[in-house]
């Protein structure tokens, strides 16, 4: 008898085993981890893709907000599956460099993409050569507000100071909500400000903003965003990897959801309205899949 409830008890451990095997080798009982830095374009993109994953292909997501280094990092060595904040050729141009070898590009999935200095239409000037001015600087206390360490706008505006001789200027560290917060309060109060500034991006919607002109070309041209993920994705999770691969919308669209989360909704929220209200769209990503 016990020899039976031993054989019994293997049995089904196995057929659990092969079951776990099964299920390992399919996408659908797998928790997809998307990473994303916490930038208002990436936070669009990403819980768009999100939404659709979950509503439209049945997924678990796992969402994992860190800096531009560990979210290439983190598709890099498998810990996070994908991404869809990849600014190139330029801004994360160092990260690729790195880690590029060890992901696989699936393309852009938004053109038409800028960075570099950004200030308020009122503001006399019209390139970053201006900013030598003594009694400019003065007047923007010698700074130039910032987002997260990092960030590959970051260490283009540390090239562009070095660059343009502006030596006396701190680039002050912060967070792309911290930095929005501050442009709000100058332009409320039509104060001089510099910020380190992308498009698509809500604001440049709500504020008249402008970039300053960059002669020496330190913060490049219009730039792509692209979809990174990691080795294996197709084979592991052959649908996920098929959306991601679909993916693309336009600068438009993605200020649209920009807009309603600075609004107020919830990212959750705005992606679902977005999703809701471009559904031909979607279904044209999610085609490939149903093949």
């Amino acid at each position: 008898m016990k020899k039976r409830s031993i054989g019994i008890l293997l049995t089904v451990l196995l057929v659990v085993a092969v079951l776990a095997g099964c299920s390992s080798g399919s996408g659908a009982d797998k928790t997809v981890k998307l990473a994303y830095v916490a930038w208002d374009s990436e936070i669009a993109s990403t819980y768009v893709v999100k939404e659709v994953l979950e509503s439209k292909l049945d997924m678990s997501v796992e969402m994992l907000q860190v800096d531009a280094g560990p979210m290439f990092a983190g598709v890099a060595d498998g810990s996070a599956d994908a991404m869809v904040a990849a600014w190139l050729p330029g801004t994360h141009a160092s990260y690729l460099e790195q880690y590029g070898s060890k992901l696989e590009d699936l393309g852009p999935n938004l053109d038409g993409t800028k960075t570099g200095l950004a200030v308020p239409t009122y503001m006399d000037i019209n390139s970053i050569e201006d900013l030598k001015d003594a009694e400019l600087a003065g007047t923007l206390q010698n700074r130039i507000v910032g987002i997260e360490p990092g960030a590959g706008i970051m260490m283009a505006t540390e090239k562009a100071l070095e660059a343009y001789g502006l030596s006396d200027y701190t680039l002050l560290e912060s967070s792309s909500a911290a930095m929005v917060q501050e442009l709000e309060k100058a332009y409320q109060s039509n104060e001089p400000i510099v910020v380190t500034g992308w498009t698509p991006h809500w604001m440049f919607a709500n504020m008249d903003l402008k970039y300053l002109e960059d002669p020496q070309a330190v913060y490049g041209g219009a730039e792509q965003i692209h979809t990174m993920v990691r080795t294996g994705l197709k084979d592991d999770m052959p649908e996920v990897y098929s959306l991601l691969d679909q993916f693309n919308w336009t600068p438009e669209d993605m200020e649209q959801v920009m807009v309603d989360i600075a609004g107020g909704q919830s990212p959750e929220e705005a992606a679902k309205k977005w999703v809701g209200e471009h559904e031909d769209q979607v279904n044209a990503w999610i085609a490939a899949v149903q093949e």
